[in-house]
């Protein structure tokens, strides 16, 4: 077993562990998705602009939906929730996959489909991240949450480079009905899944408009949870150009393929689980603030390499690299936002720190889309790590909050 207080110790509970496969088929399938889903748009339309809104697509439900996703997770059976988010995303990948087979899928459609599967991905990840409190105890809290975005960024790794050798081989449909099945294996996963009741789960049914309005409440009343939120959207907006718009990093400054552009997604998911697994140790050495600096710098660092077009070996080593940072800085968020919340309203507040990390990917995205569009792909990456690095400067005036 596990030492306790080691970054693997919260597998050894049982109900954690059963909750971390499920969540783990379910990104190890959306990986695989948003790879078909990107190189089928590089396809259809080649417009950077149009590439980059794949991205919006999937990010933007869970801004607008987390957190009544969240209010959801607090005022109802959260294993009930979880369920029903995949059994819908499961569905939606057929249909998508059935589309995509008969040569039915036009660029709006799959940007609508692809905005449709990010509604489960809305409601399934704040009753996943308020189910983990209940799953371990309170000590093991802050590993567990780092445990998780290990998970995610362990399939989010394989899935790109898996994905890209789908896509290559069998087409965008093959990359949908991947997740299909992911999806599936996710939700026979939960139906093992038996959650105590916490102390605060009576769940009054307060509405769902006040159950949102009450954790917005909490969010704004904390300065330490006012000020996680701040940060997370600035980290995301500014970062998220490289993530858009790998598609045509790989086509256009590698001269690469779909499996080049899961490898290179794949680099930035192995970096990131580097990171994670580390992020244990890395928190009780350095503090969220100097973590959050340094990923900025970093991952900005990053991001100007690649726009200097140094080849597919050199992109694939400092995008690893960035994405180690980048999943510190994520890993901060995550923490920072279930350590500080209360526990009644933890639900509404992990979804509003979700909120505003995929509300800073999806504006990102867009923005830096119609950047690439506009000036070149070159500029718009590297603009990108600019501003990452201009962001990182802004702990001098909203530092992150720090706890024992």
């Amino acid at each position: 077993m596990p030492a306790t207080g080691s970054t693997l110790s919260p597998l050894a509970h049982r109900l954690f562990l059963t909750l971390w496969m499920a969540s783990l088929a379910a990104n190890f399938g959306n990986g695989i998705q948003s790879v078909g889903a990107a190189w089928l748009m590089t396809a259809l339309d080649g417009r950077a602009d149009r590439v980059a809104l794949v991205q919006t697509a999937i990010q933007l439900p869970i801004m607008l939906l987390a957190l009544a996703g969240g209010a959801v997770a607090d005022m109802y059976d959260k294993k009930k929730v979880m369920l029903a988010a995949q059994a819908g995303v499961a569905l939606l990948s057929a249909l998508l996959a059935l589309l995509s087979f008969e040569g039915l899928v036009t660029p709006w459609l799959l940007l609508a489909l692809t905005f449709a599967l990010g509604i489960g991905t809305a409601f399934y990840n704040p009753a996943a991240q308020a189910s983990i409190g209940a799953t371990v105890p309170r000590p093991e809290l802050a590993g567990a949450a780092s445990l998780n975005i290990l998970g995610f960024n362990v399939a989010r790794t394989l899935g790109p480079a898996i994905g890209g050798g789908i896509v290559a081989f069998g087409g965008p449909f093959a990359a949908f009905a991947a997740n299909a099945l992911a999806c599936l294996a996710a939700t026979g996963t939960l139906a093992f899944l038996r959650l105590p009741a916490e102390p605060g789960d009576a769940r009054e049914r307060m509405g769902i408009h006040r159950s949102m309005a009450e954790g917005l409440r909490v969010v704004r009343d904390l300065p330490a949870l006012r000020a996680i939120v701040a940060r997370a959207a600035c980290f995301t907006l500014a970062g998220s150009a490289v993530w858009a718009l790998m598609p045509l990093v790989a086509r256009d400054l590698t001269g690469g393929g779909p499996q080049t552009f899961g490898l290179l997604l794949a680099a930035l998911g192995l970096g990131a689980v580097v990171g994670a697994a580390v992020s244990h140790e890395v928190r009780r050495r350095f503090s969220h603030e100097h973590i959050l600096r340094a990923a900025g710098l970093i991952f900005g660092a990053a991001c100007m390499i690649v726009a200097a077009r140094p080849g597919f070996a050199a992109s694939f080593v400092v995008l690893a690299i960035g994405g180690a940072f980048w999943v510190q800085a994520l890993s901060g968020f995550s923490v920072a936002a279930q350590i500080f919340s209360p526990r009644h309203a933890v639900g509404r507040v992990t979804a509003t720190s979700t909120t505003v990390v995929f509300g800073g990917m999806a504006l990102g995205s867009w923005i830096w889309g119609h950047v690439a569009a506009g000036i070149g792909l070159q500029a718009a990456i590297a603009g990108s790590g600019a501003a990452m690095v201009l962001v990182a400067g802004l702990g001098l005036a909203l530092p992150m909050p720090e706890h024992e």
